[in-house]
């Protein structure tokens, strides 16, 4: 049992020296989704709040991220997030797919499925309540409605 944790704390000190990249990849403000819809800026600093480190090229690292395995799980959460939707290239999708993202969106806030509880634990200006959710979502329709146009 004695070597069994000395293994585990070895191990533990030894993947500490693979660390990820923190770096963000440079953004076209132009194809920014806030700056294409010169979003209010009471509305843009809760999108940037509870979105913007998983969906955009504008991630947070905390200083957590610099213990393994912690950062890789961030970092594998960023990816995915940035997958799914990418607010810094909003710019680059196409009409119909804007449109799409924009309304898988506010189904997501609609369902309490984003932003994610794992993320609201650590980030409480993340956290959306009733009114901030229902901005978001009206928000979302609107511009939604407006490339549907």
């Amino acid at each position: 049992m004695k070597k069994i944790l000395i293994g585990l704390l070895v191990l533990l000190v030894a993947i500490q020296f693979f660390q990820i990249d923190k770096t963000n990849p440079v953004a076209d403000e132009k194809l920014d989704f806030l700056v294409m819809n010169n979003t209010p800026p009471e509305i843009a600093s809760q999108i940037q709040a509870s979105c913007y480190d998983c969906h955009s090229n504008k991630s947070n690292y905390p200083a957590y991220t610099y213990i393994q395995p912690v950062g890789w799980f961030v970092k594998n959460h960023i990816e995915e997030g940035k997958e799914h939707l990418n607010f810094s290239e909003f710019g680059n999708y196409s009409a119909k797919k804007q449109a799409h993202k924009l309304e898988e969106s506010y189904e997501m806030i609609e369902k309490s499925e984003m932003p994610l509880s794992s993320y609201t634990i650590i980030h409480n200006e993340a956290v959306l309540d009733a009114t901030q959710k229902e901005v978001l979502i009206s928000y979302f329709k609107e511009i939604e409605k407006g490339i549907k146009k």
